[in-house]
């Protein structure tokens, strides 16, 4: 558990140099584009990786017995939302950096002690959920930041793996939020970079299959822009998969968030 935790904090740090390097080129036009999240420009994905990082620190800082104030989070998104794309680009680097450094300062004993109350979850959770959770919605929105600049752009190599060992583990419970298994006739095992995916009453991400029933054909940062419905043309780069289901339907399965 431990060294997830520090793989997990190194491929945000990672994927926060990446960005923060790009912000710092990207023209008034670059940022009203619209990249990964068609429904997004550009500056608002960054405005909604920013908020994120502003509502998340409080709770990991509250998780260290430390007293934070903090507005609530409707407040929060109303004052980036209505903030101008260059301010909301640059708030983006602020806020990132700040819950990055939080994290990052962490002791040892605290990556496998804290439990986090994240608000919108049952029950407090892990350290090492919060940052899995984290890097899930960096690394996809990344993404949607870079494919507008690059067609040929995928999830950050380094983080895909990341992702794919916390999905056969501490963040296999987002697969009930993000798959629709219904959308299959029949249950399907798939041999996947890395893992091994299962469709049955449920989707779960599992460390090895023996016999799957097909395969999916491509890189695993492919796999985890399936399983955040981001694997679509003209994005597909070339994946294929091979057996008795077909990747339209497990995009069926994946919809996206």
């Amino acid at each position: 558990m431990s060294q997830l935790v520090d793989r997990t904090i190194t491929a945000l740090r990672a994927e926060h140099d990446t960005l923060a390097s790009l912000v710092r080129t990207l023209t008034d036009d670059r940022l009203a584009a619209t990249g990964g999240a068609a429904e997004w420009t550009v500056a608002q994905v960054l405005s909604h990786l920013g908020s994120g990082a502003e509502i998340g620190r409080a709770p990991i800082v509250r998780a260290t017995g430390e007293t934070v104030a903090a507005e609530d989070n409707e407040t929060i998104w109303a004052r980036w939302d209505a903030s101008e794309p260059r301010a909301q680009a640059e708030g983006f680097l602020e806020s990132n950096l700040r819950w990055l450094e939080l994290v990052e300062a962490l002791t040892p004993e605290q990556h496998s002690t804290l439990s986090v109350d994240l608000g919108f979850l049952p029950a407090p959770v892990p350290l090492l959920t919060a940052l899995g959770m984290r890097l899930n919605e960096v690394a996809n929105h990344s993404w949607d930041v870079r494919v507008a600049l690059d067609p040929h752009a995928g999830v950050d190599a380094g983080s895909a793996a990341v992702l794919v060992d916390h999905l056969t583990g501490p963040l296999g419970f987002m697969l009930s939020r993000l798959a629709k298994p219904a959308e299959l006739a029949a249950p399907v095992s798939i041999a996947v970079p890395g893992a091994g995916l299962v469709i049955d009453d449920a989707a779960t991400v599992v460390d090895h299959l023996e016999a799957p029933s097909a395969t999916f054909h491509g890189p695993q940062e492919a796999f985890v822009r399936l399983i955040s419905g981001r694997l679509k043309a003209p994005y597909d780069n070339g994946v294929t998969v091979e057996g008795n289901v077909t990747l339209d339907g497990l995009r069926r399965v994946f919809p996206g968030f």
